[in-house]
């Protein structure tokens, strides 16, 4: 232990005094002195100071410059003589003694001078002095650095010269509501922790290596700080940094009163820890030798010691990449393969759906479990060894706090590989689009669009070939899980789509850049050009019949050419059955000549749209049941195209049963036809007369289908089954039973039956023919054929902006699908992401409102926004798949990561510098302890025999990666004889000894702590 000067008088204020041995020789002179009068000054007043050149005659005093006169002759002239010459020989008598005084001087020290290690002192006590009259509040407020992660910790500096040395002195402060620091608070400074104080002071020199090599300066250093404390009143621990900085050495001092000193030391063993202070009962030993005043059998001996300790589990990595090589040589032949495969299948992620497209790193790169036993008294060596040997399922606290990778708070382009990195360069491909009208400019080599590096970012045709067929590959059921309410705001194509499938493939092929996905769409138009001209179904695709206007364009269009495809298919095929069976017909009749053919219609009704097979066979027993009628033969002979009865309604004419025909579908639109009947209805200036202009082929195809079904019918009969509110029943009370009451009173409405209704005139220029017979109301070649022109002639930035929708739209859908619990902040930041990206694209629907650079800049920030949901979510399956026992803790653990990452989740394209660290803990419950203790699987025996353990406290066959251990002992002052004096009030419990013992069995680092009675 350095030797400390003794603190000094608090009274002592100017420490240049004059010396004793000095007081005396000034005395001899004859001269008085000032006691606070140093040497030089005295020496600069004599040197200047002036004698003068005359004496005093008698009572008054000439001046210098005055000459006095004396006649010889004069009585007075001898005496005057006389004293003239007394005077100079008292005045060399002076000279002389003041000659002898010097030379007697100049064999003395002047203390009456500041000396450098003074003036040092000095400097630290000012310094000191104004930071205990500023205050914590006062210092944060004028800027005091906060110390990383914790929140209650702050630091202020200041650098001071001694001799040719820089020293830095930084005080530190920041203490629990309490005053005093708690044991294991994550907010602590290590020398706090260590030594279990609060505010205290830290003094290195400026250099490389911040610590003080040399003992003596390090003894010199500390009692400085020492006494500047002192005389400002502070009993502000004190530490100086020593030895080399690996060895993390400190000695330091804490002046408490007049009375009590508290010494620190600390220090460093990085490796060959001996054997005894690897378990606790070594440790404790350790600790009873410091304080024990005579040699003893520690291990038989017993004091009185508090106990504290906190062990750090860390859990093993998901599986060992090692476990491959240590397989023996002799089986690796039959196991090789095995083995491998089951490598191949430990993924963290392999069943998430994002895993088709890439492999996400696991953002949780393992759990810390912290085992915590607080204060206990312990009296001997045996119950230390007990201790270690317990299971730290009896310990009384454990919390759990998950290690995040740096991925997940770090900007860096590249860093993080995902949708949100993909969809980045999707958006610099749609700028980029924009320079070129034709996509083929960008697969071009002559035009300057496509570049120089074409070869180099376009992926050869295998590359191709391969991704088509797995575009073009038919997943049967695509149909999502967990469909997003907010889904449908997006106006991209569904994910289970054809153009989505594209869209994603298109993500990760050639690195999402424009002379990629150019090739790839050229390719893709010609596949689907060939599934036209060979009528294959295009896969992928909904088999209704209607055009979903809600998703983009391209995706109705190839919802369109699809239902073309069926149909033009369907009549191939429906030609070709109809030859054949005329042709069988007239081989049956010549055959057969007596057997009656009947009109195929009649039999099966033909119509161009699919009908369902139940409703087909319902309408030919339908037609079967219309022969019970009168005269139904006869007009059964001539109705064609009936779907069945309607209901109880009869013809006014004939009184037969009314039959519903099978009508055409009106025809199907995309979102651009509906466009363009619009502008044409703005074109034609009389809306109703042009919409009623357009309606009239599907009407006088209903009219024609109605009368082929319905021979006898009239004009009224086709209202009262096509528009029941255009015809008003006029019935009279107590005749709605009776059978005879026909034909029904009734009459057309009133639009009806105006002279030159529009519907009348259509009825009367409808001939009667079933749909079999009529014109198609949609023509699918011709509507084929626009449309493949349409994709062919694509511009570059409409292909661009759609693929942006539906990519952004199919990631966000295939990340709702991720199973993560009921993390109730996830869900909502979910919801709130498909808004977002419906606001960010509704420019698009907007014909380019914003101008380039500003909607680029959105998309990269909605590329930002994207990117921190998509790591959240990742995280919170990881979470929920490793603590899916217990529900309540992994919810608790999520929550608490999301409160700290929420501050970052801006749209900003400025990276958030995050220099804090995530250390929330969460308390583990009794009960959920084992779904805990299984993070940590037995150690395999390939695992358990390269393994020392060398501790003890083990957790299913793993040793604790960090063991902290706090040894102390508390006395009362009462109790001790130098309590003599004391005031009653100040008797209170100290502690006298404390040691922090941190590390391994390989890496032992102790601090201890000694309060003495000086």
């Amino acid at each position: 232990m350095p030797l400390i000067m003794p603190p000094v008088d608090d009274t002592a204020k100017a420490p240049s005094l004059v010396g004793p041995r000095l007081c005396p020789l000034l005395c001899r002179a004859g001269r008085t002195l000032d006691p606070c009068l140093s040497l030089l000054e005295f020496h600069e007043r004599r040197k200047f100071s002036v004698r003068p050149s005359c004496r005093s005659v008698g009572p008054a005093t000439l001046p210098a410059n005055q000459e006095v006169v004396v006649r010889k002759d004069s009585p007075m002239a001898s005496s005057s003589n006389a004293k003239q010459k007394r005077i100079v020989e008292d005045d060399e008598e002076e000279d002389e003694e003041q000659e002898e005084i010097m030379e007697e001087l100049e064999g003395f020290d002047d203390f009456t001078l500041a000396s450098s290690w003074e003036r040092f002192i000095s400097e630290i006590e000012a310094i000191c002095r104004a930071w205990m009259v500023d205050g914590h509040k006062n210092l944060v407020q004028k800027g005091a650095e906060q110390l990383g992660s914790r929140t209650n910790l702050y630091k202020v500096k200041s650098e001071i010269k001694y001799s040719t040395k820089f020293y830095r002195i930084e005080h530190y402060f920041g203490v629990s509501s309490n005053g005093k620091a708690a044991d294991w608070d994550d907010n602590l400074h290590d020398l706090q922790l260590s030594f279990g104080v609060s505010d205290f002071l830290v003094v290195a020199p400026v250099s490389a290596s911040g610590v003080v090599l040399d003992a003596p300066e390090s003894t010199k250093l500390l009692s400085a700080v020492a006494i500047a404390l002192t005389n400002c009143g502070s009993n502000w621990p004190a530490f100086v940094p020593v030895h080399d900085p690996s060895r993390r050495a400190y000695i330091g001092i804490q002046n408490l009163g007049l009375i009590f000193t508290r010494r620190f030391d600390a220090d460093r063993i990085a490796s060959q820890v001996p054997v005894r202070l690897m378990h606790l009962e070594g440790l404790y030993e350790l600790f009873i030798s410091k304080f024990a005043l005579y040699p003893m059998d520690f291990s038989a001996s017993f004091f009185k010691v508090q106990f504290a300790m906190k062990l750090t589990y860390r859990t093993p990595p998901y599986e060992s990449d090692d476990e491959i090589a240590s397989i023996d040589p002799e089986d690796n032949e039959s196991t090789k393969d095995t083995v491998i495969l089951n490598h191949t299948k430990t993924q963290w992620d392999e069943d998430c759906p994002w895993t088709e497209w890439y492999s996400a790193e696991d953002p949780v790169a393992a759990f810390e479990l912290l085992v915590i036993w607080s204060n206990k008294m312990f009296e001997g060596s045996l119950e230390m060894a007990e201790l270690e040997n317990a299971s730290s399922f009896d310990a009384e606290k454990w919390l759990l706090y998950p290690i995040i990778s740096p991925k997940m708070t770090n900007d860096v382009p590249g860093k993080f590989v995902g949708f949100a990195s993909q969809l980045h360069l999707l958006v610099s491909a749609l700028e980029k689009s924009y320079e070129a009208q034709f996509l083929e400019d960008f697969v071009s080599v002559e035009n300057p669009a496509s570049g120089s590096s074409t070869s180099s970012t376009v992926p050869p045709p295998t590359v191709v070939d391969r991704v088509l067929k797995e575009i073009f590959h038919d997943g049967g059921s695509l149909a999502l899980k967990f469909e997003n309410k907010n889904c449908r705001a997006v106006k991209g194509a569904p994910l289970e789509s054809l153009f989505a499938q594209f869209c994603l493939h298109s993500l990760w092929f050639g690195g999402c850049n424009i002379h990629a996905i150019a090739s790839l769409w050229i390719e893709f138009v010609r596949e689907v050009h060939w599934c036209w001209d060979e009528s294959q179904p295009l896969p992928n695709m909904p088999k209704d019949s209607s055009i979903d206007l809600s998703t983009c364009l391209i995706h109705q269009k190839l919802q369109m050419l699809a239902i073309c495809i069926e149909k033009k298919s369907s009549h191939f095929d429906k030609s070709t059955e109809n030859v054949n069976q005329i042709y069988d017909e007239k081989v049956n009749a010549a055959t057969y000549p007596s057997k009656s053919v009947k009109d195929k219609n009649d039999c099966h009704p033909r119509t161009f749209l699919h009908q369902d097979p139940e409703l087909s066979s319902s309408s030919s027993e339908k037609h079967t049941n219309t022969e019970e009628y009168p005269n139904s033969q006869t007009t059964n002979l001539q109705r064609k195209g009936s779907a069945g009865v309607v209901g109880s309604m009869m013809l006014l004419c004939s009184s037969q049963k009314m039959h519903a025909p099978y009508t055409q579908d009106a025809p199907i639109m995309t979102e651009d036809m509906h466009e363009e009947r619009l502008r044409a209805v703005e074109a034609s200036g009389d809306a109703f007369s042009f919409s009623g202009q357009l309606e009239r082929d599907i009407l006088s195809s209903d009219m024609s289908a109605f009368k082929a079904a319905n021979p006898d019918a009239v004009f009224e009969d086709f209202i009262r089954w096509h528009s029941p509110g255009d015809w008003e029943d006029n019935k009279m009370k107590g005749s709605a039973g009776e059978l005879n009451d026909w034909p029904p009173r009734g009459k057309l409405s009133q639009r009806m039956s105006e002279h030159g209704n529009l519907w009348r005139q259509i009825w009367n220029a409808s001939p009667p023919l079933p749909i079999s017979e009529q014109k198609p109301l949609l023509d699918p070649i011709r509507e084929g054929e626009k449309i493949l022109h349409y994709l062919e002639t694509l511009k570059p930035y409409q292909l661009l902006e759609q693929m942006v929708c539906t990519a952004f739209r199919a990631s966000a859908d295939i990340l709702n699908q991720t199973s993560c619990g009921d993390f109730k902040p996830m869900k909502t930041k979910l919801d709130q992401l498909y808004l977002t990206i419906a606001s960010s694209l509704k420019c698009f629907q907007a014909n380019h409102l914003l101008e380039k650079d500003e909607l680029i800049g959105d998309l990269r920030r909605l590329c930002l926004v994207f990117e921190h949901i998509e790591k959240l979510l990742i995280l919170a399956a990881s979470i929920h798949r490793k603590l899916i026992d217990a529900p309540r803790l992994s919810e608790a653990v999520f929550n608490d990561y999301f409160a700290f990452y929420l501050p970052k989740m801006g749209n900003s394209l400025e990276s958030i510098c995050y220099d804090q660290e995530f250390k929330n803990k969460q308390l583990v419950m009794p009960y959920e302890r084992n779904a805990v203790a299984s993070l940590f699987p037995p150690p395999t025996a390939n695992q358990s025999w390269r393994k020392v353990l060398s501790m003890g406290n083990l957790l299913n066959g793993h040793e604790p990666i960090l063991r902290e251990i706090i040894f102390s002992i508390n006395d009362r002052i009462q109790d001790s004889h130098y309590a003599t004096g004391i005031p009653t009030s100040s008797m209170e419990e100290i502690q006298t000894h404390r040691m922090y013992i941190c590390g391994t069995s390989n890496d032992l680092w102790v601090a201890l702590s000694v309060t003495s009675w000086d």
